[in-house]
């Protein structure tokens, strides 16, 4: 009879992509990953993996094994979540990713809330480029990711569900010392010429905004880059250059009076916040009563079925 330990081990092998992967997502070491996954085969009479210099991929028999794996796999999700009564469990835990926008600013909140309802429930956030959420949820290191990055071509997107949450404003964030602190707009064809402090090269945000400014026929010059969008703030709040962020960002600066966001009139820049999910994994119980939760801040969230 098969082992649903070992299928376990299995389905994670091909959601991975290779044995050391799995064995790191599985706390293990490779070699006993190996060792189940030929148990397995021995069990069998099949060959379930060809090994390659990239990982491995299925046989035709483990195309097979893995979509009745899917299914088992499937139903013992299922069955949980009809079971779990989540306000009762003694523990749980949920590991979430964001783009660090939304991981500073958005989700703390949206975690200390939940945590109010749910005291026995910990809440994990990472923060991460586009690219690396990807890669964190194909390979297990996370159950979501809210991301503003442009799922582009650039990004493997192969077995990742992405449902698109709500659209954010971007605005053009200026100090005290800037000419247009007294302004209550601007428009995108004004940034020519202007010094701006951005985002460093590889990230998402960054190459949105370059892509934006240049469809535009915008040139600006780079007075600074960073990596964190505080340090942004804090060069902008000092000086006389400007930024583009969301308004959630700079909210305690916009009350306190240190910055001025300011809309862009007639062409408007903005993002879309999307949630990103392995397609190949299941939410568990803890998951799925988080999502509910974050329906109260993200509506669109209720066009997923939890």
């Amino acid at each position: 009879m098969l082992n649903l330990y070992k299928l376990e081990i299995f389905a994670i092998v091909v959601q991975t992509g290779s044995f050391s992967a799995a064995a790191d997502h599985l706390l293990m070491t490779q070699p006993a990953v190996s060792q189940h996954i030929h148990d397995l085969e021995a069990s069998l009479g099949a060959r379930l993996f060809q090994r390659g210099r990239r990982g491995v991929s299925l046989t035709p028999a483990g195309e097979t094994l893995h979509t009745y794996t899917r299914e088992i796999l499937r139903l013992l999700a299922e069955a949980e979540n009809a079971v779990t009564d989540v306000q009762h469990l003694a523990s749980g835990q949920i590991t979430v990713a964001a783009t660090p926008g939304v991981g500073v600013y958005l989700l703390p909140d949206w975690t200390q809330n939940f945590r109010q309802h749910y005291p026995n429930l910990t809440v994990t956030v990472q923060t991460g480029t586009t690219p690396q959420i990807i890669a964190g949820l194909r390979g297990g290191r996370m159950a979501l990711g809210l991301i503003e990055g442009e799922l582009d071509e650039g990004i493997d997107q192969e077995g990742i569900g992405v449902l698109e949450l709500e659209v954010n404003e971007q605005f053009v964030v200026v100090g005290p010392k800037h000419p247009w602190w007294e302004r209550d707009h601007v428009r995108l064809e004004e940034l020519d010429g202007q010094s701006i402090v951005m985002r460093q090269r590889n990230s998402q945000t960054r190459v949105w905004l370059d892509g934006e400014l240049q469809r535009a026929g915008v040139q600006v010059q780079i007075a600074a880059e960073f990596d964190n969008v505080e340090s942004i703030k804090r060069a902008v709040a000092k000086g006389k250059d400007i930024t583009i962020l969301p308004e959630y960002a700079v909210r305690s600066e916009l009350e306190m009076g240190l910055l001025r966001a300011l809309p862009v009139a007639e062409k408007p820049l903005q993002r879309t916040l999307k949630l990103v999910w392995n397609q190949n994994a299941f939410f568990s119980p803890v998951t799925r009563t988080f999502l509910r939760f974050l329906t109260r801040y993200l509506p669109g969230l209720e066009k997923l079925s939890m």
